[in-house]
């Protein structure tokens, strides 16, 4: 296949994909990146694997020297979202931020909210602390790094992790069952944890992941202010903004970038 050729491909599965926005967008933050003086990485990941990215200057790899494949970045037999992972030096990664913003309109663009939640220990600590029970952590200790359904849990799956455990984790797991069979705090303390375990108990904001949209952002998703700024953030996390139909652009922020700038 000439290069010619692999253009017009590229070209023509873009389109049909329905994805020449995006391509024009991140080659317009990049571009004004480069102008600002903020390092912008070479490329990595699949995106590296397009001719296209690479002659918009999105990639600074060249795919036909390297044999890299298009196809691992966008597939015409399987279309998933193309996902261009863009690193810039972590000193300049808010200047472009803000530049897409004041482009696009503060109502178009948000970062990603992240829900944790409660794992095996930390929700026996937090059960303990509203009962007021003491010293909890020594209950906490007994936990291995098991999930409590899987402590408490009688299928097979369950009795499969408990059985991989080495011998004194069994028997710090033996304990902890002994004592939720009482009736004192303590094992009030380790049931009602075991129903808590897995529930939401923060937000975050998703480390790189910004979206932005063809009009105002509460057309799409529900938002709220993220913490100490005045951004939004969607209140749909990674896995629902995508099945929403919204396109994430990945702005990672890189302390070697900036090292590097630095040291030149």
């Amino acid at each position: 296949m000439s290069i010619k050729e692999r253009l017009n491909f590229e070209l023509e599965v873009i389109e049909n994909t329905g994805y020449p926005g995006y391509f024009l967008i991140v080659e317009d933050f990049i571009r004004e990146a480069r102008k600002m003086d903020v390092s912008v990485g070479p490329g990595r990941g699949s995106a590296a694997g397009s001719v296209v990215a690479y002659c918009l200057w999105i990639t600074n790899i060249d795919p036909i020297k390297y044999d890299l494949l298009f196809e691992r970045f966008l597939n015409p037999e399987r279309v998933s979202m193309p996902d261009i992972d863009i690193d810039f030096d972590d000193e300049g990664r808010g200047r472009v931020m803000d530049y897409v913003i004041s482009k696009y309109g503060a109502n178009q663009v948000a970062q990603i909210i992240t829900y944790g939640t409660m794992a095996a220990k930390s929700s026996i600590r937090d059960t303990a602390r509203v009962l007021d029970l003491p010293l909890f952590d020594r209950i906490a200790k007994l936990i291995p790094n098991v999930k409590l359904k899987n402590i408490f849990g009688t299928d097979d799956k369950s009795k499969g992790k408990i059985a991989a455990l080495r011998s004194e984790e069994k028997d710090m797991v033996n304990e902890l069952k002994a004592m939720s069979e009482g009736d004192g705090i303590e094992s009030e303390t380790i049931n009602k944890a075991a129903i808590l375990e897995g529930s939401v108990r923060n937000t975050g904001i998703h480390a790189c992941g910004v979206i932005i949209t063809p009009s105002d952002i509460t057309n799409f998703v529900p938002v709220a202010l993220a913490k100490d700024s005045n951004m939004y953030v969607t209140q749909f996390d990674n896995s629902v903004v995508e099945s929403a139909g919204l396109l994430k652009m990945d702005f990672l922020g890189l302390k070697t970038l900036t090292l590097i700038k630095d040291t030149v």
